[in-house]
């Protein structure tokens, strides 16, 4: 059971006579004193007091979030990033410049700007910044007017009978001008335009996620293009020794030095070389298509593709301060610590349900029946009201204590899928980690095999054509060769494709600064019983991007939750704490002394 309370204090302008406002001299004094302004304001007070006492009858109990969230810093990072070098620095923005190819720059550039997956993580971005400013407009003063104007006319005949209004025309109007405020003692109202901003901070953090995980698309799947035409070379190649070596057997029939079971050994591969030459160039002509897709054009954009040309100087380096910076550096941690911190504004609003809702209202207005059109502008005809509306819950059947339930666990929702983001993030880094260094080791076993293939190849060839060796040496090399290029090829595309994992793995060029998660004081007491350590890391977290690439959809989480959504909730965010500082670390990635990878090309 909900109970409002309306104390209201109701005048009329112009004569009091014409008004029929009872004199006083007609009042008892019990009367008089009762209609005093004195005795109205004590009865106001009165009435708030009262209110106060019985919004204790409805108990929060003992609802209280659960969940805990976990310091980056507390984590056993595991032996792989402990031995990695921890001097390289973050991520810079435009991370897959370090594959110095133009046309690979350009094409991110081009699906950035047309990606639909990518604009429709924008359009969650304005439309939670909507959101945030509908939130913010619940604390200010709403005034509202009214205007109502209708022309009557009167009958004149028997049923009505002869009158003054008989056969005339009169005016029924009425204007009148309402103001309501919401008195926001508890900081429902606060709160919940904090939680809408906060919303719209994850939203925009996951905006800046969602162009991370298309750039590392785009790389991984040009990557793949340019494996596939290096992978289409050696079949191309593969194809012109066993062509050639077929020729060699036939002029060794013809010499008389030869066997037509040399002839049909050396024909015998040649379809299934031509077979894989085939399904290279499928391969190259779906990449093309994947990457138009991926810029939102249509599979034929991907003709204007040239052959890639990468390479990569790089090893497994990390930034010094991993893990403890990684919480402003992942869009994905991000966004799960501003949605923390939304939910956690939540209870702030549930448990503000509690105690009563105070709204003041007043109205004025002119009013007129059966009068001509002016009439109800004149003083004499207008009035006012004001008073105090009062909102308490007294017995609701537990559903206020549900509702702050509600909000407690999608509290522990969240920061347990903040702490699970946490472990994952770290999980990406170690795992990247180890099969980046595996594959520089495996880059220099598969080039090695390629040398020593080849040179076996080369002997068994010489020999077969001066009728040294037997044929069956030279299929033998020819197959051990082919091998070793395309585990090649493959290795070194797996290096690239292991280090663009590894940049996004560490945020892809997200940048901490000040605009971080944060609790009002008031937040944090209320919170504390229930959750002690419910903040522990929020003093290192970061939620804004910056140095992304020019001509990017999302080039910052700051710039996502735009200016607009900022000033209309500037009066909330001054009343908040001041963030800690975020790292003044943000060095680049810096190209290590180690030799120069082969290039994919």
């Amino acid at each position: 059971m909900t109970v409002r309370m309306r104390c209201t204090i109701v005048g009329l302008f112009g004569n009091p006579q014409k008004n029929i406002i009872v004199p006083d001299s007609s009042l008892s004094e019990r009367e008089k004193i009762v209609q005093s302004p004195a005795t109205r304001g004590t009865f106001a007070l009165a009435v708030l007091a009262i209110s106060l006492i019985m919004a204790g009858c409805a108990s929060m109990g003992d609802v209280a979030p659960q969940a805990k969230q976990i310091d980056p810093a507390s984590l056993d990072a595991g032996a792989a990033i402990a031995a990695a070098e921890r001097d390289a620095g973050w991520p810079a923005a435009d991370w897959w410049r370090a594959y110095r190819d133009p046309q690979l720059d350009a094409w991110i550039a081009a699906s950035l700007a047309g990606n639909p997956s990518l604009a429709a993580a924008q359009a969650r971005v304005r439309e939670a910044q909507s959101l945030a400013r509908v939130a913010h407009a619940e604390e200010l003063p709403q005034l509202n007017g009214n205007l109502s104007l209708m022309r009557q006319h009167w009958p004149d005949n028997v049923y009505y009978g002869p009158g003054p209004l008989a056969n005339a025309d009169t005016w029924n109007n009425t204007g009148t001008l309402s103001l309501s405020y919401h008195l926001d003692l508890w900081g429902k109202d606060k709160n919940n335009a904090q939680r809408a901003l906060d919303a719209a901070r994850a939203r925009a953090a996951d905006a800046r996620a969602a162009q991370l995980e298309l750039e590392a698309n785009v790389v991984r799947a040009y990557i793949d293009f340019a494996k596939n035409y290096a992978l289409l070379d050696i079949a191309h190649a593969t194809y012109d020794r066993q062509n050639e070596l077929a020729e060699l057997a036939r002029k060794r029939l013809r010499a008389g030095i030869g066997t037509q079971l040399e002839v049909s050994q050396a024909e015998a591969p040649l379809p299934d070389y031509s077979r894989q030459i085939d399904s290279y160039e499928e391969a190259i002509q779906l990449g093309r298509h994947q990457l138009a897709a991926l810029a939102g054009k249509g599979p034929g954009a991907g003709a204007s593709l040239g052959r890639p040309k990468l390479a990569l100087d790089a090893n497994a380096g990390l930034p010094s301060a991993l893990p403890a910076e990684l919480i402003g550096r992942r869009p994905d941690v991000v966004a799960a610590r501003w949605t923390v911190d939304a939910q956690a504004r939540g209870i702030d609003v549930a448990k503000a349900a509690f105690y009563p809702n105070v709204d003041l209202i007043a109205s004025l207005g002119g009013f007129a029946v059966s009068a001509p059109f002016a009439t109800f502008l004149r003083a004499m005809n207008g009035g006012w009201s004001a008073g105090p509306a009062l909102t308490l819950p007294i017995f609701e059947g537990g559903r206020l204590r549900a509702q702050l339930g509600v909000a407690a666990a999608g509290y522990d929702q969240a920061v347990e899928h903040y702490n699970q983001t946490i472990v994952g993030a770290l999980k990406d880094i170690a795992d990247n980690v180890v099969r980046l260094r595996s594959l520089d080791s495996q880059q220099k076993d598969a080039a090695r095999a390629v040398s020593l293939t080849r040179r076996s190849y080369d002997l068994s060839h010489t020999g077969f054509s001066r009728g040294l060796t037997d044929y069956v040496n030279v299929l033998i090399a020819q197959s051990q060769l082919l091998t070793a290029q395309e585990n090649q090829t493959r290795v070194e595309a797996a290096r690239l494709a292991a280090h663009a994992s590894l940049m996004a793995a560490l945020g892809g060029g997200l940048e901490t600064a000040g605009d971080a998660p944060h609790d009002t004081p008031a937040g944090d007491a209320r919170r504390a019983d229930a959750s002690d350590a419910s903040a522990a890391s929020s003093a290192s977290a970061a939620a804004s991007v910056s140095g992304a690439p020019a001509g990017s959809r999302a080039a910052g989480i700051g710039a996502a939750v735009s200016a607009g959504a900022d000033r209309a909730t500037d009066n909330t965010r001054a009343s908040a704490t001041t963030p800690a500082a975020a790292p003044a670390h943000a060095a680049r990635a810096r190209a290590p002394a180690s030799a120069a990878a082969p290039a994919i090309r």
